[in-house]
C-alpha cells in the first residue's frame, strides 16, 4: 500500500504544477527556494535550495531533524524539547502550488512544504507527521467538512502588533508613535512602514482592505479579507514574515509580543469566523496585469466567495446566529478554558488578561458586539473569538476552533442567551460566570483535561505541545525578575 508521501508526490495533477513552477522560476529569474513549514510555536523553519535543483526537491523532498518542529530548543535542564538527537529525520515536501517570489529580492521564491516521517522509519514510515501543525490543520478541516457535508470554516484574522524603536543596543527603546487609538497623525508618522507592508503584502496575495493606528505605542492593525482557514493562517504567518522584513529595511523592531507594556493594549489577534457551505475560489488580482505574469500561483490570490454562511440570523433577530452558528459558539463557550491555552500560548499572554482595564476577554461568555465577554457576534453572520493574541500558532488555534465547533453541532450544545450587559454589572447583579485560566500553568492544566481540545493536536502534537509549554511555564516560575528584587530585597526587618 503506498504511503502518505507516495500518495502526495504521486497525486493526479501534481507533475502539472511542477512544471508551472519551472515556468515562473525562469520568468521572473528566481535563484533560490525557501522550504518552508511552521514549528508548533508558530515559527518558520525550513531550509533553501538552488533552484536548479526544484524538479528534483519536489519529487524527493528534503530531511530535517524532527526536532526542527519545535524550534530545536533545549529546556531549563539542557535537554531538546520532544526529539532527543537520536531520533530520524523528517521529510518535507513541497506544495507547488504555494509557490510566490518574495517581494523584496525577486531572485527568490517560497514555497510551504507538507512533513512526513522518514521513509525508513520502522513504524509508520512515509506518514504524515503529526508535530506538522500547518498540515494537522488542513486534514481535520478535511475530515469536519467530509462529516458535515461540506461545511467548512472561513476565517479573518486581526493581528495587532507594534513598531519599537531600536535602541544602540539593538532592544527595544519604545514605540515608534504615540498610543492614540485611530489616530490619523500617528497613523501617518508610520506611513513609510506600512505602505512598505502593504507593498509586499499585496504582491504575496494579501487582500489588503483596512488598517488603523491602536492605542499602545507604535501598535497597528492591517487586515485582509477573510478565507478559507488555512490559507487565512498561511496569509498571517507570510504577514508576519513581511513585517520583520520591513522592520530590517528600517532599522525597527516588528514586535508581536503580546503586552510589551503594561498600562496600555496589548496585541491582541481576534479570530472571525463562520461556516459555509458551498462556495467557489475566485482569484483577486491585486494589481498585479495578468493571471500568466503573477509572481506566484494561483492558489495564493485565491478567495472562497459565494456560498451559504450558517451564522446568517435564520429568524426575526438580526442579532441571533442561526442554527449552526449557535451550536458552534456553544462548543467554543464549553471549551473555551482548555483553548485558551492555545490562543494565550505565551508567559507574558497573561499580562494581557490581567490588564483587565484595556478589555481583557477574561470571561467565558458570549453577547452581541459586547466586548467586555470573551466571545461575541461582531456582525450578523460571523463569531469573533477574542480569547487570542498575537503571539498564536494560527494553525493550532484553527484546529481546535473546528474541533469545538464540530462537538457544539454534535451534540448540539447551547449556548444560552447572549449577555447584553457589561459583563462585570452583569455579575455584580448576580450572574455566575466562568473566568478564563489566569497563567499559563492554569491553562496547561485545563487543555489536559479537555479531550476534545486534544483531539485538534493529534499524534504527537499535544505532547510535544504540553512538553515545551510546560518548561516555559516552570522556567518562568524558576526565574528571579526585577520585580522580586525590587519587591522583596528590603522587605525585613
Amino acid at each position: 500500500m503506498a504511503t502518505d508521501m507516495e500518495k502526495t508526490v504521486g497525486a493526479k495533477g501534481r507533475d502539472d504544477l511542477i512544471k508551472q513552477v519551472r515556468e515562473k522560476i525562469n520568468e521572473h529569474g528566481v535563484e533560490y527556494l525557501y522550504l518552508q513549514f511552521v514549528s508548533v510555536t508558530g515559527r518558520i523553519c525550513g531550509k533553501g535550495i538552488p533552484a536548479d535543483h526544484w524538479e528534483s526537491i519536489a519529487e524527493k523532498g528534503f530531511q530535517l531533524v524532527y526536532g526542527a518542529t519545535v524550534n530545536l530548543f533545549t529546556n531549563r535542564h539542557g535537554e531538546y524539547i520532544g526529539y532527543g538527537p537520536e531520533a530520524a529525520e523528517l521529510v518535507g515536501i513541497p506544495e507547488p502550488e504555494t509557490f510566490c517570489v518574495l517581494p523584496w529580492d525577486k531572485r527568490v521564491g517560497r514555497l510551504w512544504c507538507t512533513l512526513f516521517r522518514n521513509r525508513e522509519e520502522r513504524e509508520d514510515p512515509g506518514a504524515f507527521l503529526t508535530s506538522d501543525s500547518r498540515g494537522n490543520l488542513r486534514r481535520i478541516h478535511e475530515q469536519f467538512q467530509k462529516e458535515h457535508k461540506g461545511l467548512h470554516m472561513r476565517c479573518g484574522t486581526e493581528p495587532e502588533m507594534m513598531w519599537l524603536k531600536k535602541g544602540a543596543d539593538g532592544k527595544p527603546d519604545g514605540g515608534y508613535s504615540n498610543p492614540y487609538c485611530y489616530h490619523i497623525d500617528q497613523f501617518e508618522s508610520l506611513r513609510p512602514v506600512y505602505m512598505k507592508v502593504l507593498e509586499y503584502s499585496r504582491f504575496m496575495g494579501l487582500d489588503m482592505i483596512q488598517g488603523d493606528h491602536e492605542d499602545a505605542p507604535g501598535q497597528l492593525e492591517l487586515n485582509w479579507t477573510y478565507d478559507d482557514v488555512l490559507r487565512n493562517a498561511d496569509r498571517l504567518t507570510t504577514y508576519r514574515q513581511i513585517c520583520a522584513q520591513v522592520a530590517r529595511e528600517f532599522n525597527l523592531i516588528a514586535c508581536f509580543m503580546s503586552k510589551p507594556f503594561m498600562g496600555v493594549s496589548a496585541s491582541g489577534c481576534h479570530h472571525n469566523m463562520s461556516f459555509w457551505n458551498g462556495g467557489t475560489d475566485k482569484i483577486k488580482m491585486l494589481g498585479h496585469k495578468s493571471k500568466k505574469k503573477l509572481p506566484g500561483m494561483e492558489e495564493n490570490y485565491m478567495y472562497k466567495s459565494g456560498g451559504n454562511n450558517t451564522f446568517m440570523p435564520d429568524t426575526d433577530d438580526p442579532q441571533m446566529p442561526g442554527k449552526v452558528g449557535l451550536q458552534v459558539v456553544g462548543g467554543i463557550v464549553e471549551h473555551l478554558a482548555a483553548m485558551t491555552a492555545i490562543g494565550s500560548s505565551t508567559v507574558n499572554s497573561y499580562r494581557r488578561l490581567w490588564d483587565t482595564g484595556f478589555w481583557a476577554p477574561i470571561f467565558a461568555d458570549w453577547g452581541f458586539q459586547n466586548r467586555t465577554t470573551g466571545l461575541r457576534i461582531s456582525a450578523p453572520g460571523r463569531f469573533e473569538y477574542r480569547s487570542v493574541d498575537s503571539t498564536v500558532n494560527p494553525y493550532l488555534m484553527g484546529s481546535v476552533i473546528i474541533k469545538a465547533a464540530d462537538d457544539g453541532i454534535k451534540r448540539n450544545i447551547d449556548p444560552g442567551p447572549p449577555e447584553e450587559r457589561n459583563i462585570y454589572e452583569a455579575m455584580e447583579a448576580g450572574k455566575q460566570v466562568r473566568k478564563l485560566p489566569m497563567s499559563l500553568g492554569e491553562a496547561l492544566d485545563a487543555l489536559s483535561k479537555d479531550e476534545v481540545i486534544q483531539s485538534g493536536m493529534p499524534g504527537e502534537m499535544y505532547r510535544l505541545y504540553d512538553e515545551y509549554k510546560r518548561d516555559e511555564w516552570e522556567e518562568f516560575m524558576h526565574t528571579v525578575t526585577d520585580w522580586d528584587q525590587e519587591k522583596y530585597m528590603d522587605c525585613l526587618p
